[in-house]
């Protein structure tokens, strides 16, 4: 499964069964995350009109209006994957784990948001494992807070990107994984040292 995944930008009209999406959310919330905070959420939108609503609130004026947008809107299927900050500041701040007060700075790196990536990456590996397609994006960070507004998400949720989930039009590969190669394992694999 893991070989097969890859970014999928064309779907095909096809509806996806609500049981994919559904399992696809329960391996989700199996990912791993810092102090088992689980400071993700997911906002799915699997009906037509909600999908238009998304790309609506997700395309900078003017835009959606290329390849990519065409074969992308077709997807039945949007998970906006989205981490909240503040469980895992107030999860450190609980008495088992040391800290008596939420602060950010203590993080080495935005756990919030990894875990939340880890959550997504399930979703993917569970929609390829079905048989579909699947492909990973980010919004616009001038848009975010017009998809937060139209689906009424929490001040402190923030969407670290969305999931289009489909059948796949065509087995084409496109986009960066055509143009570019993939990187050997020893180029970025050090064993002992760098």
């Amino acid at each position: 499964m893991v070989r097969r995944r890859r970014m999928v930008r064309r779907y095909t009209d096809e509806p996806v069964a609500p049981a994919v999406v559904q399992r696809a959310l329960e391996h989700a919330v199996r990912a791993p995350s810092a102090g088992f905070s689980q400071g993700w959420g997911f906002l799915v939108l699997d009906d037509a009109p909600d999908v238009v609503r998304f790309w609506t609130a997700a395309t900078p004026t003017g835009g959606g209006r290329d390849a990519w947008s065409d074969g992308m809107r077709r997807a039945p299927v949007v998970v906006v994957a989205l981490s909240c900050k503040a469980a895992y500041l107030d999860r450190y701040a609980e008495p088992d784990k040391g800290w008596t007060e939420p602060d950010a700075a203590r993080w080495p790196a935005p756990y919030w948001d990894i875990d939340a990536g880890m959550a997504a990456l399930l979703v993917l590996l569970t929609v390829t494992d079905a048989g579909l397609g699947a492909c990973f994006f980010g919004v616009p960070s001038e848009r975010i807070a017009a998809v937060k507004d139209e689906f009424g998400v929490p001040d402190d949720h923030h969407p670290i990107g969305a999931i289009t989930i489909g059948h796949p039009a065509t087995e084409t590969v496109t986009g960066s994984a055509r143009s570019r190669p993939r990187r050997a394992l020893d180029d970025v694999v050090h064993h002992g040292q760098w």
